[in-house]
């Protein structure tokens, strides 16, 4: 008789679901995998791993310009597969230094204060992993959205929450500073998970950058469309999106794929 499925037509069907979720699985981790085994993960000990800097961001008694500065590096171990910490650097004008801030996650989850604030270098590498730049605005626009970022950072609600994964995490620290900020534009990468995590009760806000708005349930499900971010879809915490505007493609694990992000630096 057509149309009534057997039984072993039925295991057949479900068998190749299996392999094409597979298929689907392994190649959305072939990008990180190779992340890691090519070196930018690294599987040092923190203890001994380099924290130098990379010699990028401009000496602070050499600026006399206000600037603000967004970085990220692959985490630490096995977390770097999947995902980068950021972190946020001030320089007033005529500052001797600048001043970095950033939510460290195990002072949070011994109960303590996570947010750090320090003096030097913001382009360290993060134990051992490389620093990409991903927003920097000076003069006085900067001079204008630093009393901002320090009042957003002093006001971050989650100082002794930490939750890696989806949120709150350091990645949902900067998301929250640089909404305070819509002058640095900031486009968070997709691996910075958590930065869709908006809170406990609340499930709209801007993007990151200011130039668009995102909903979201904890971090879990959501969607956003914004000129600099273009259009992002987190699915379990995982971010797919396309980014028209800037040419680009981006994946879980992975990061953005095409044009290379614009800086003001690259601009001038």
């Amino acid at each position: 008789m057509r149309g009534t499925p057997t039984s072993s037509n039925r295991g057949s069907g479900g068998r190749s679901a299996m392999r094409r979720m597979g298929i689907f699985l392994a190649i959305l981790l072939a990008g990180p995998f190779a992340v890691f085994v090519s070196g930018t993960t690294q599987g040092q000990d923190w203890r001994t791993a380099s924290r130098a800097s990379m010699g990028t961001a401009p000496l602070a008694h050499e600026t006399p310009q206000a600037m603000v500065q967004v970085y990220g590096a692959r985490a630490l171990s096995w977390r770097g597969i999947f995902g980068v910490h950021t972190w946020i650097a001030i320089k007033p004008a005529q500052a001797p230094e600048w001043t970095t801030f950033e939510l460290i996650g195990w002072r949070a989850l011994r109960g303590g204060d996570g947010l750090v604030v320090t003096n030097g270098p913001p382009d360290r590498r993060w134990f051992g992993a490389e620093p990409e730049l991903y927003a920097e605005i000076e003069g006085p626009a900067a001079e204008a959205a630093i009393a901002r970022i320090v009042a957003a950072a002093d006001a971050y609600p989650y100082r002794r929450s930490y939750t890696l994964w989806p949120g709150p995490n350091s990645n949902t620290f900067t998301a929250m500073v640089a909404r305070a900020a819509p002058e640095l534009r900031l486009d968070l990468p997709p691996t910075a998970i958590g930065k869709d995590y908006l809170g406990g009760d609340v499930f709209a806000a801007s993007t990151p950058s200011g130039t668009g708005v995102q909903v979201s349930l904890w971090g879990l499900l959501g969607l956003a469309a914004a000129r600099e971010e273009g259009l992002e879809v987190n699915i379990a915490g995982l971010t797919f999106g396309i980014d028209p505007l800037g040419l680009a493609i981006k994946l879980p694990g992975i990061g953005r794929v095409g044009a290379p992000r614009e800086t003001q630096r690259d601009a001038e």
